[in-house]
């Protein structure tokens, strides 16, 4: 996949691309359908597929003070479209002008004259341009003029999720209500986050499990408090088995007022400071308890550990 951050280095396919568009926080099934929907119709018309997207969610520009945890950092999001096999990504830096572009704007600007669409693939409420007046309709006005078919999809339900539609904003509320299941099922891979390891007060290593305790931006979308089991890959791809303690640490804090990702990984010794993590989380195996005593703390982190082999 070729990305396009700078609309001057437009490739401009001769034989014109299949479009979608869209923000793709998660890259989930949904996503997956509409953009196979582009790949395939590309083939259809012996042109190249491509998605546009954005360099950040745009309502941290619109609406900041309620704009939405993100699934996946922009770097996730760009290789989890590659894996999808799409040819292009255009990536439209997302700021307070762009916000004020015209919906005809942007279809004359980047599907047009960046992409050469020959076909749209949206989500049938697809909305875009200032004030969110484009939609479908909008879209295929303008095809009319400019020479490209749109296709509009109704959202995807997945059966493995009992018929529910897939959509970031169900994936968020499964994730937050600590319902793991749903949103790997939804998401068709387990929910990763991605930080840098950092020092913490070394109190897992005093239990006899030292952690590495892994600083996640704010913006993204962390599970509900709990213990799970998980993996830790580091920067060279390797897959450590983690149990992955999420939470405030009641039994040593009264009031922490952030949550602390802390993973021990299994069979495991060696500095991990500074080094660029991603936790995969796979399967929770309890909510977060406040213990009597430290030795009863201890019984658990070992029982959890235990669980983590079995579940991994």
């Amino acid at each position: 996949m070729e990305v396009i951050r700078d609309i001057a280095a437009c490739p401009r396919p001769p034989g014109g691309t299949a479009v979608t568009i869209g923000v793709f926080d998660g890259v989930h099934l949904g996503h997956r359908h509409v953009v196979g929907e582009a790949r395939r119709l590309a083939a259809e018309l012996g042109a190249k597929s491509a998605v546009v997207t954005f360099d950040r969610h745009p309502a941290s520009v619109v609406r900041p003070d309620s704009a939405p945890k993100l699934l996946t950092d922009l770097d996730q999001r760009l290789e989890l479209l590659a894996s999808t096999g799409i040819d292009y990504a255009l990536v439209v830096h997302f700021d307070e002008t762009r916000s004020q572009e015209s919906a005809e704007d942007f279809v004359r600007g980047e599907l047009v004259e960046c992409l050469r669409a020959k076909a749209v693939v949206v989500g049938a409420d697809f909305h875009f341009g200032h004030g969110r007046r484009g939609d479908v309709a909008l879209l295929r006005a303008m095809g009319e003029q400019h020479g490209f078919e749109v296709d509009g999809l109704q959202l995807m339900a997945s059966a493995a999720a009992g018929a529910q539609v897939v959509s970031s904003t169900a994936i968020r509320a499964a994730l937050a209500a600590g319902d793991l299941d749903a949103a790997t099922r939804l998401l068709g891979r387990h929910h990763e986050v991605r930080g840098v390891v950092q020092p913490g007060d070394r109190r897992g290593r005093e239990l006899g499990f030292p952690t590495a305790n892994v600083g996640v931006p704010d913006e993204v979308q962390l599970p509900a408090d709990g213990i799970y089991a998980g993996w830790y890959v580091r920067p060279d791809g390797v897959e450590l088995p983690a149990a992955i303690s999420l939470g405030r640490r009641p039994t040593f804090y009264d009031e922490q007022p952030f949550s602390l990702l802390e993973a021990h990984l299994l069979d495991f010794d060696g500095d991990l400071y500074g080094e660029a993590a991603k936790v995969r989380f796979v399967a929770r195996l309890r909510g977060e308890e406040k213990f009597d005593s430290l030795d009863a703390l201890v019984a658990q982190i070992g029982a959890d550990v235990a669980r983590t082999r079995e579940v991994l």
